[in-house]
């Protein structure tokens, strides 16, 4: 494994290191926390709006257990993972708690996993995924992989490629923080995403502005044009979804309809 961290030989990197996450090693302190399972899996449920109180599918989240059993969110720990070049390690280590959730029964049919920029270009992270569903005999329509709008502009060739990749082996492609710039057909159609989540920042004014009310009209148009269902995210008020639902915004997640929970919770049947 070659980190990230490696290209810098100036001490001064490692100790800053050091101080910012209380680690003596930090990538030995990560790898400990992937072996031992030091990771907890959270999801967030994603809700139709269409059908009130189903949820055909989570987000996968992940925090980490530090001293005491203290969880420790996400902005935490995930740039120090970037930072070592160990993303994905990180994502496998999801994928596969994820799927071994799924195979004890799961009444959320779909999980959908963030795919880092890192992943984006490792070739033998989707072949692992598919042995490990068919391990347990789960087919690939159980996991849906998110891709952000950053990583698809940044890295177009790497996105294209897995999510072509993933969608020939059956699984779903989820575009996500769409809006945030200027909302175009080009990234929609060169992913050729199943799902598009409409930026929460868009999202968050729908009730206050009317920028961002035009911004979600021309998402819907965009979504139509291409045919692709879309996600609203960050939904925090009852306004919110009023908007979301009246201009045809299929599902919706956010703090206002169920904050982050502990896996097992949100799967129980």
């Amino acid at each position: 494994m070659t980190a990230i961290r490696d290209q810098h030989q100036d001490p001064r990197f490692e100790q800053l290191e050091r101080r910012l996450t209380g680690w003596e090693d930090p990538p030995a302190r990560l790898m400990q926390a992937l072996r031992q399972n030091e990771l907890e899996l959270y999801a967030q449920p994603i809700f139709a709006l269409r059908d009130p109180g189903t949820i055909p599918m989570a987000e996968v989240l992940v925090r980490m257990r530090e001293e005491e059993r203290a969880l420790l969110p996400p902005g935490m720990f995930l740039p120090v993972f970037e930072y070592c070049g160990m993303m994905h390690e990180l994502d496998r280590w999801v994928a596969r708690q994820t799927v071994a959730r799924l195979a004890r029964g799961s009444r959320v049919r779909r999980f959908t996993l963030n795919i880092s920029s890192q992943t984006l270009s490792d070739a033998s992270y989707l072949k692992e995924i598919v042995a490990e569903l068919a391990r347990v005999r789960l087919p690939a329509a159980a996991l849906a992989f998110e891709i952000s709008e950053e990583d698809l502009i940044a890295l177009p060739a790497s996105a294209m490629e897995f999510a072509s990749a993933a969608r020939n082996l059956g699984f779903s492609i989820v575009l996500d923080g769409f809006g945030r710039r200027a909302a175009s057909l080009a990234p929609l159609r060169a992913l050729s995403a199943n799902y598009v989540k409409v930026d929460g920042v868009i999202v968050l004014g729908l009730e206050n502005s009317a920028i961002a009310r035009n911004k979600l009209e021309a998402v819907v148009q965009i979504s139509k044009v291409v045919g692709i269902e879309l996600i609203g995210e960050c939904v925090e008020t009852p306004g919110a979804i009023e908007h979301l639902r009246k201009q045809g915004v299929a599902y919706a997640q956010g703090y206002g309809m169920s904050r982050p929970a502990p896996i097992d919770q949100v799967a129980a049947a």
